[in-house]
C-alpha cells in the first residue's frame, strides 16, 4: 500500500524510519563493504602509524638531546664556579622545560594543534596554580635561596622556626635535602628555609667556644682560674693569635661560675667542646677542686610536747 494512503501521520513516519533503516542494513550486509569500508578509512590509519613512528622517534632523539645539553650546562656552571647548589637547581630547572618543549613537539606531531594545546595547558596551569600555592611559593622560595644564599650545599644549619637542622645535600627547585648528624634525610620545603630565620653554623672558617663551670665558694679561685689557662694553653687546637680568657662569669647562689672563651676552626669545635670538659673535670678531682651540684636538704620538726597534758 503506498505511504501516501496511510491517513495517520504518526504511522507514515514510522514506516519511513524503519524503511531508511533497512536500506542502511541492507548496504552494510552487502558482500564487499567491510572491504570497501577497510579500504577507505586505511589512508588515515597508515597516516597517523607513520606520525606516531615520527613522533616516536622524535621523543627518542630528543631525550637524547636533553642530556646532551643538560651535561653541556653542568660543565658550563662548573667552568664559571657556579655554588653547587646553583648547578643543580638550574638543571633541574632546564630538565623541566625541555621535556616540556619534547612533549609539546610529539603531541605537534600526533596531529593536535599546538595553540590547543598551550591553550589548555593555560587554563590548567591557572587552576593547578591557585591549588598548588604552597608549591609555587616553595618554588619562588629556592630562587631568593639562590639569589641571596643563605647557606650552599655543605653546610651546617639550623632552621629556628621548627628546629630542623643538618648538613645541606642538595637545592632542588622545591625542596632542599638536609643529612642529619645521626644520617637521615629531611626535606624542607624552601619556602620554609626562605621565610624562617636561619643559623649558618659553618659559613664562617673559625668559632668562638666558650666553656662554663662551677665550682665551691671554699675552693681556691686562683688555682682553679689557673687550671683552666693552663688546659687552653696546652689545647692544640685553640687559635691562640685570635685571644684566650678565663674568667668569673657568675657569682651563683651555690657555686662560682667560671668561664673559658676561646677561638677554634669551626670543624673541630665539637671535638674541643667534649674533650676540654673531660679534662676540666679530671684536673679538677687531681686538684681536689669541687664542682657544687644542686642537693635538697629535708629539716624534720619534732612535735614540741610543751603543750602534751
Amino acid at each position: 500500500m503506498p505511504l501516501q494512503n496511510i491517513k495517520s501521520p504518526l504511522l507514515a513516519e514510522s514506516i519511513t524510519d524503519n524503511l531508511a533503516e533497512l536500506q542502511e542494513l541492507e548496504k552494510v550486509t552487502k558482500p564487499g563493504f567491510l572491504t570497501g569500508y577497510l579500504k577507505e578509512i586505511s589512508p588515515y590509519f597508515a597516516d597517523f602509524a607513520i606520525r606516531a613512528a615520527i613522533a616516536a622517534l622524535i621523543y627518542l632523539i630528543g631525550r637524547k638531546i636533553i642530556k646532551w645539553l643538560r651535561k653541556m650546562l653542568r660543565r658550563a656552571l662548573e667552568r664559571s664556579g657556579a655554588d653547587e647548589g646553583v648547578r643543580q637547581f638550574l638543571d633541574s630547572a632546564a630538565k623541566i622545560t625541555l621535556y616540556f618543549i619534547l612533549g609539546i613537539a610529539v603531541v605537534n606531531q600526533l596531529g593536535v594543534e599546538t595553540s590547543s594545546v598551550v591553550a589548555v595547558l593555560g587554563s590548567a596551569g591557572l587552576t593547578l596554580g591557585l591549588a598548588l600555592q604552597g608549591s609555587l611559593s616553595n618554588f619562588a622560595g629556592g630562587v631568593l635561596i639562590l639569589l641571596f644564599k643563605p647557606f650552599k650545599v655543605g653546610d651546617y644549619i639550623i632552621e629556628d622556626t621548627h628546629g630542623n637542622e643538618g648538613t645541606v645535600s642538595e637545592i632542588m627547585i622545591f625542596y632542599t635535602k638536609l643529612s642529619t648528624a645521626d644520617n637521615r634525610t629531611a626535606i624542607i620545603p624552601n619556602g620554609i628555609l626562605a621565610n624562617s630565620s636561619l643559623t649558618n653554623v659553618t659559613q664562617q672558617d673559625k668559632r668562638r667556644l666558650d666553656v662554663y663551670v662551677g665550682i665551691s665558694y671554699e675552693a681556691d679561685l686562683q688555682k682553679a682560674k689557673g687550671i683552666l689557662a693552663g688546659l687552653l694553653d696546652r689545647e692544640g687546637a685553640a687559635l691562640k693569635e685570635e685571644g684566650v680568657s678565663v674568667f668569673v662569669d657568675a657569682l651563683e647562689d651555690s657555686s662560682v661560675r667560671l668561664g673559658c672563651r676561646f677561638w677554634v676552626a669551626t670543624g673541630d669545635y665539637w671535638q674541643v667542646k667534649w674533650r676540654l670538659n673531660e679534662q676540666i673535670k679530671e684536673a679538677f678531682d687531681a686538684n681536689h677542686i669541687e664542682i657544687p651540684y644542686n642537693q635538697l636538704a629535708i629539716t624534720v620538726k619534732e612535735p614540741s610536747t610543751t603543750n602534751i597534758k
